[in-house]
């Protein structure tokens, strides 16, 4: 049977799509591909319906989540699979909805980056706490450029710009003519001219002292450690061994994530070495361990912060509160764990999430710490900032994903979160990469992934806001008012061809109406 290049040709650009923005995201990191990779896609869907353009999208989605996520493949098959199959889902419903306008004599590219922003939206919060690791916008982490944007509007901001400007770039490619080269030229010229402008729209924030920090990063195991080497406290003491290394005077030293491996609150020997490093060195020690939850506690557990004085003692403590679906707990747990029984070797308690952000005053400045995967999500770390956070401690472990590109793809993400906010961000990783990036989002200083090692610096501690931390993801509103404009729109305009074709009958007015509509969306007819 021959193939029909012509029919083959759509499904290869979908596909070329989901590569090159793949390409985009660190292990290649070439960030700028993000600028032209959808577009492959969206001349695939040209004209399309809703089955086609969705179809065509969840083969993009496929293969760039395969690309982006290849990293859950250590927990085999049974991660990887379906995780990518439900991500290119929410692809393939912005291609729907896309194709859906379509089909009614709706398409413009400002509809097609409001449908693909307000879908990211809905992914980055549902279901099971949603995931946020794909939006288009982090591809663009090592581009000034792009963090200004981040600072008034959030990564959803960027992600706009992004998707409308390939999605006017697929108009250049698909109608050339002098016309619809115009508008696609006029509205890319928009885009870069309002992204120019971000720069000039300065933050409303000033430094406001300094904090110095030692990050400790002491797992150089690339493997699980041996049950002779979890009886010796390999963990600890190899964190304890580098704290002794710590020569400059420092005011906050981090033990990251799964450094101890009990709660130092309740374990006499750690709670001792902990306080002895604090009282030594006068210095703030945040240190993280998994502690049993005080209800029962053979059944669930808490992923802990927890913050020496510079006198040995407790001064306060986090419980991680957006906890990782199927590595920190079990959604319907009874269910899942008799299905999937590799759960409870996996997870073997479900974490309970925590109540109250871990926000403290650390050396005259306002830290707010997070755990891990919390710092994926822009719209919860912008709260701590308007409660007042200074710097942004990321205690974090990554070691299960070995030498992919998860770690690197977390610092890039922590790049954006400081863009957004105008916060330096402190990324604690325990195995790397550990990083201290500036209020700009630059990366100051970074670790090698499992190289042993003290990464001291001195971070600028910020106060006021951003657009971004005052508005929020204002861009999803506008692009949710959008999607529902149009699709009153389309109600309003089958009411009035239905009315048409009882009368037989058209009023001038209506059909000024529509073409007045078509124009403001930029639509091709």
């Amino acid at each position: 049977m021959k193939l029909d290049p012509k029919r083959l040709a759509p499904w290869i650009g979908a596909a070329a799509s989901g590569l090159l923005l793949g390409a985009a995201r660190p292990p290649l990191d070439l960030g700028p591909l993000a600028l032209v990779a959808l577009v492959p896609l969206f001349v695939a869907w040209r004209g399309a319906g809703p089955k086609r353009a969705a179809a065509l999208a969840f083969v993009a989605g496929v293969v760039y989540y395969a690309f982006l996520t290849a990293w859950t493949w250590f927990f085999g098959a049974i991660a990887i699979v379906p995780l990518v199959a439900a991500l290119a889902a929410y692809w393939a419903a912005t291609g729907a909805v896309v194709g859906a306008f379509a089909t009614r004599g709706l398409r413009s590219p400002w509809l097609t980056a409001a449908i693909w922003v307000l879908f990211e939206a809905i992914l980055a919060r549902f279901p099971l706490g949603g995931f946020s690791w794909g939006e288009v916008g982090y591809a663009l982490h090592d581009v000034a450029l792009a963090r200004d944007v981040a600072g008034i509007g959030g990564v959803p901001l960027v992600s706009y710009f992004v998707v409308a400007g390939s999605a006017f770039l697929a108009d250049l490619v698909v109608r050339p003519a002098a016309g619809a080269a115009v508008r696609a030229l006029a509205g890319l010229l928009a885009l870069t001219a309002a992204a120019a402008l971000a720069p000039v729209v300065q933050a409303d924030v000033e430094p406001d002292g300094v904090l110095r920090v030692a990050i400790l990063q002491g797992n150089d195991k690339n493997r699980d450690l041996t049950a002779t080497e979890k009886a010796q406290r390999y963990l600890p003491n190899s964190h304890f061994g580098l704290a002794s290394d710590v020569q400059d005077p420092v005011d906050l030293v981090i033990f990251p994530e799964s450094s101890m491996d009990e709660d130092p609150r309740t374990d006499d020997e750690l709670g001792e070495r902990l306080a002895r490093v604090a009282q030594d060195r006068d210095s703030w020690v945040l240190a993280n361990a998994v502690a049993d939850a005080p209800e029962n506690p053979t059944e669930n557990a808490l992923n802990l912060n927890v913050l020496f004085g510079p006198d040995g003692e407790v001064e306060g403590v986090y419980a991680k509160r957006h906890l990782v679906p199927f590595g920190e707990r079990v959604p319907f747990s009874n269910l899942m764990r008799g299905i999937i029984p590799i759960l409870d070797e996996e997870v073997p308690r479900d974490f309970l999430p925590g109540g109250e952000p871990g926000i403290f005053d650390i050396a005259g400045v306002e830290v707010a710490t997070v755990i891990c995967f919390e710092s994926a999500f822009g719209y919860e770390i912008r709260p701590l900032v308007q409660d007042g956070a200074e710097v942004i401690v990321v205690s974090t472990n990554n070691r299960s994903y070995r030498r992919s590109a998860n770690s690197a793809q977390h610092v890039a993400i922590g790049q954006m979160r400081a863009a957004e906010t105008a916060r330096p961000v402190v990324q604690a990783a325990i195995s790397g990469i550990s990083a201290f990036i500036d209020a700009d989002g630059d990366v100051i200083a970074e670790t090698e992934l499992f190289d042993r090692t003290v990464l001291e610096g001195t971070v600028v501690a910020y106060t006021g806001e951003t657009l971004y931390v005052r508005f929020g993801d204002w861009i999803v509103g506008v692009a949710l008012a959008t999607v529902v404009g149009c699709i009153i729109a389309v109600v309003v305009r089958r009411r009035r061809r239905q009315s048409v074709e009882s009368d037989r009958t058209v009023d001038p007015k209506h059909e000024d109406l529509d073409r007045l509509l078509q124009l403001s969306l930029g639509d091709q007819p």
